[in-house]
């Protein structure tokens, strides 16, 4: 080869060296809130709303797609460091979603406070459609043992917990963290519908049919879609068994998604924020089969009021945060005296 062609070719090299060496000494993007939904109704924007739709919206309308190795859906982030994804349903695929968000170059999550949202199922004795919840504490429903009611005592439990989980099976959240979610969001008027009100008054018990608020307590994690008297009543025995707050509200995720943050990052910065579109068990004039295969308009109603609540809900906390990161970013603040 003639020793004019060795030059352009070697510059050429050194070009694209320098273009590769710049983009892999490019600063990870400093994330300051990170949004974790669990599902999606077609697409982002433009149709029916499910539980990222209005985060999108809210934030990354004008955001490129963040592709994440072993993530389900990719990342989208704002200028103002506000992050999200789709994380899917489950435990495993949220979690394992997660996890490869946290760990990817692409970010810095060091700092980063996080807002886990979703819908959710709530016991009738303490919440109702359209509530939105703060969670205290996360369990975990199904690191046990079960049995049918007939091979144990008549009334007694039938679940006992597995021994080595202790440190898996039950998280509190910051409860300063907590307590500053419930000070910006506790009072806010949540958006209500009449079919979520008509579908209300077919439960006797008074906590169902109050109209939506924010509410705070123990989140029950289970892959397990419970129903029923017994398995609502089963759910709180396991959160008072492991000494938690009472169980308001039923999910798929949050326990163990807290367990990947922990992990990686420290939970201090974590919070779970549900919204309740369906009561975990029927009225007392319906079978628990009738509750989980309804006849037609017999739904409770009130799904996109209540995914709305959640986005207006939490965003009201990422706004704060944000707006204030100065005195948020190395640790929730002290929660000012009443």
């Amino acid at each position: 080869m003639p020793f004019q062609r060795l030059i352009p070719i070697a510059a050429a090299l050194s070009f694209t060296f320098s273009i590769a060496s710049s983009a892999a000494a490019a600063e990870p993007l400093k994330v300051k809130v990170f949004i974790g939904s669990m599902f999606e109704i077609g697409q982002n924007t433009g149709d029916r709303a499910g539980e990222f739709q209005h985060w999108y919206e809210r934030y990354f309308n004008h955001s490129q797609a963040i592709p994440v190795k072993g993530a389900l859906n990719p990342v989208y982030c704002n200028e103002d460091g506000v992050c999200g994804s789709v994380l899917g349903m489950g435990k495993v695929a949220s979690s394992s979603s997660l996890q490869a968000i946290i760990l990817n170059p692409q970010f810095d999550m060091s700092e980063a406070y996080f807002v886990i949202n979703g819908v959710a199922g709530t016991p009738p004795e303490r919440g109702t459609i359209a509530d939105v919840s703060w969670a205290t504490w996360l369990v975990d429903y199904d690191l046990g043992h079960r049995w049918a009611p007939e091979e144990g005592e008549p009334g007694a439990p039938t679940f006992m917990p597995r021994k080595g989980y202790e440190k898996v099976r039950l998280f509190q959240l910051n409860p300063d963290l907590v307590g500053w979610a419930m000070r910006l969001t506790g009072k806010m008027t949540l958006k209500d519908s009449e079919s979520a009100r008509a579908y209300r008054m077919r439960y006797p018990q008074e906590a169902a049919r109050q109209a939506p608020s924010v509410k705070a307590g123990t989140h029950m994690t289970g892959d397990t879609f419970f129903h029923g008297p017994g398995m609502s009543q089963q759910a709180q025995y396991i959160a008072k068994l492991y000494g938690a707050d009472d169980y308001l509200i039923t999910e798929m995720e949050a326990a163990a998604i807290a367990q990947v943050v922990q992990r990686t990052l420290g939970d201090g910065r974590l919070l779970s924020l549900r919204g309740a579109v369906n009561f975990d068990q029927g009225n007392p004039n319906e079978t628990t089969l009738q509750h989980l295969d309804p006849a037609p308009g017999q739904t409770a109603g009130g799904f996109a009021e209540t995914v709305d609540n959640v986005a207006a809900v939490g965003g009201t906390m990422v706004d704060y945060i944000v707006a204030h990161w100065p005195e948020w970013k190395n640790g929730v603040p002290p929660l000012p005296r009443q």
